[in-house]
């Protein structure tokens, strides 16, 4: 027990979205490895419980997305808050790790700072993509920060905010578990095939928006040699076959080969000679394996508008073409999402094999940049010594 009645050995971590959950139940596990006596509590998921954090609120219940959403779950995320805090109050948690989700986390920073609680910020918040002025929020409410993409180290330091770049997680986990050409036996695909991913995203509305369009696009990408091309769809936990049927699927049977796959992701992803995918995680996912991508990003106008009057000073809307500072794969924005765009694109890739490997290049170039594995590792390294200098005090006092 510290000076102040709290427990040094507890750390509160909290994470708002699935890649949150997923990145600190790694950070967890890697803290473990060097004290096995710390207990963990705070807010997550399934991996988080799974890393064996006590969960004070379950984060399912706030992943929520607009004002009319947010509103509507609004009980849930004060009595989230509430949660956490008492428990610091109680306990006096050695360390707070906070992961990205920012309207939330930041927040919770300001109650540990007048706790005397020292925080740790992993994986930053879109600050420099919009809302700059959280930055001098975050500098003055965090001990230490952590970022997982090469351009946010200068971003902070520019501010002064003590940051570190660790690498990206990713590295550490995106391995299939079989190679293109176990991939191809094992669904019986001819090797004269040439596999094309379709990635509408996992989320409902993204696959209402997207998949049509990508169907559209493969038919004509297809239309004068169905037999030279196999299509290969994810099926996401998050939805069900029925809604891909209901986007135009359904119309598919008896006319394309096409395999909807629903284990071994990564495997299927590294399998393909190209893919058109929806803005998201999965973009530096492929960009890792190395597969030749389009990226696609179409939101309601409305959204769209308002984003264009807050995202000001962006290029690009991918982390790949961001991270390699210059147009690495295409990027289609709403009304450029098209059929006939995405067919032209992927058949540049498929056919062009200047352009295939001047974009094989870059994307090696990305991962380059991304660091090599062991992320969790690195940032436990930070939160430790975080946590150690704040013990300090405390073990002064005792042998005192």
């Amino acid at each position: 027990m510290n000076i102040h009645g709290g427990y040094t050995q507890e750390v509160m971590i909290v994470a708002g979205e699935a890649s949150g959950d997923l990145h600190g139940a790694n950070l967890v596990r890697a803290m473990r490895e060097q004290r096995p006596e710390l207990r963990f509590c705070g807010m997550g998921g399934r991996e988080l419980h799974a890393a064996g954090v006590e969960l004070l609120c379950d984060a399912a219940k706030l992943a929520v997305v607009g004002a009319f959403e947010v509103l509507s779950h609004l009980g849930d995320i004060l009595a989230a808050r509430r949660a956490l805090i008492e428990r610091m109050r109680d306990r006096r948690p050695g360390l707070l790790i906070l992961i990205d989700y920012p309207d939330f986390n930041l927040l919770l920073a300001r109650s540990a700072k007048k706790l005397g609680i020292p925080v740790f910020y992993y994986i930053s918040p879109q600050v420099w993509a919009w809302r700059k002025g959280r930055v001098r929020t975050i500098k003055r409410l965090t001990d230490r920060m952590a970022v997982i993409l090469p351009f946010e180290q200068s971003f902070y330091a520019r501010y002064g905010v003590r940051v570190d770049f660790v690498g990206h997680p990713l590295m550490d986990a995106v391995h299939p578990d079989l190679s293109p050409a176990q991939f191809r036996a094992a669904h019986r695909i001819e090797p004269t095939r040439k596999l094309v991913g379709l990635l509408p995203g996992s989320r409902r509305k993204e696959v209402a928006a997207l998949l049509p369009d990508f169907l559209a696009a493969a038919e004509l990408l297809a239309r004068d040699h169905p037999q030279a091309y196999t299509f290969l769809i994810p099926l996401a936990p998050t939805i069900g076959r029925t809604l891909l049927d209901e986007h135009g699927l359904a119309a598919w049977l008896g006319r394309y080969d096409y395999r909807v796959i629903s284990e071994g992701r990564y495997a299927m992803m590294a399998a393909c000679d190209a893919v058109v995918a929806a803005s998201g995680t999965v973009l530096l996912e492929l960009a890792l394996l190395g597969v030749p991508t389009v990226a696609t990003y179409r939101v309601s106008p409305r959204t769209y508008f308002l984003g264009r009057l807050l995202i000001r000073n962006l290029r690009f809307f991918s982390l790949v073409n961001l991270i390699g500072e210059r147009e690495i794969i295409p990027e289609l924005l709403q009304d450029a999402v098209t059929p006939g765009r995405i067919a032209s694109e992927l058949r540049n890739m498929l056919d062009n094999d200047v352009a295939r490997q001047s974009m094989l290049a870059g994307l090696r170039e990305v991962r380059e940049r991304l660091g090599g594995p062991g992320a969790s590792r690195r940032a436990a390294d930070i939160a430790l010594q975080v946590l150690a200098d704040r013990q300090r005090p405390s073990l002064m006092a005792s042998d005192a």
